[in-house]
């Protein structure tokens, strides 16, 4: 700590993306240079389908309040990327920093491609008429916002800004929108840490929301409300 510099100074998390290129190993990081100003959330109730018009209407009526599992929840949010810092350091310890922010921008697009290898191997298995379909996955990726949110996520949109390059074309300052579906108990069929860390979630959030308290007086709402086991 320098001189002059406040004690009280609050330690800023980053947020995070940890992916598990390799399962049963550590998860490489891909720690948020800027946090995201803003962060929006999505979520759609999982319903049960519409019964035929000849059903029994009194079990539809039922029905209403039933869901298939946790809700359906996507996110949105930017991630800002520049090498200035980086660039001036390099030139400072008089060496290059010879691909800008190409890396990072990288490392992000791949959470949307199947790992070559996988899909080479799935072709070769496809044509000796060991698979009919080739498949490969992507890793398992966990957004990491704070201790109470780190979820599983599937990137499904990434759209890149590329704002300044230097004098190689290579991109030294980028704006990447992420969108990303979280993923539940509903896809993770059998243990993983995907599952796992969702279950975690889930259970932070109703931690959360037991400790909701609204500041209010309640008896003039309480005295709208019908009797209980007369609605």
């Amino acid at each position: 700590m320098t001189a002059g510099e406040p004690m009280d100074r609050p330690q800023v998390l980053k947020g995070a993306l940890a992916i598990y290129e390799v399962e049963g190993q550590d998860p490489k990081l891909v720690v948020f240079q800027y946090n995201p100003d803003q962060v929006k959330r999505t979520l759609a109730a999982r319903t049960p389908p519409k019964s035929g018009s000849g059903g029994n209407q009194g079990a539809q009526r039922e029905d209403v309040l039933r869901v298939f599992g946790p809700p359906v929840e996507t996110i949105q949010l930017s991630v800002l990327l520049s090498a200035t810092d980086q660039y001036q350091l390099a030139q400072n310890e008089n060496r290059q920093l010879p691909h800008g922010v190409h890396p990072a921008l990288a490392k992000l697009e791949l959470l949307m491609y199947p790992p070559s290898k996988d899909v080479e191997d799935a072709g070769k298995k496809a044509a000796e008429g060991k698979v009919q379909v080739s498949k490969a996955s992507v890793p398992l990726t966990l957004l990491v916002w704070g201790k109470d949110r780190v979820v599983p996520v599937l990137v499904t949109s990434f759209s890149v800004s590329e704002d300044a390059f230097d004098p190689r074309l290579n991109p030294i300052e980028a704006k990447v929108d992420l969108g990303l579906r979280v993923l539940t108990y509903v896809e993770f069929l059998k243990k993983s840490p995907g599952r796992d860390a969702f279950k975690a979630y889930h259970a932070a959030k109703e931690n959360l929301a037991s400790q909701y308290a609204h500041g209010f007086k309640e008896k003039p709402i309480r005295d709208l409300l019908p009797p209980v086991g007369k609605v």
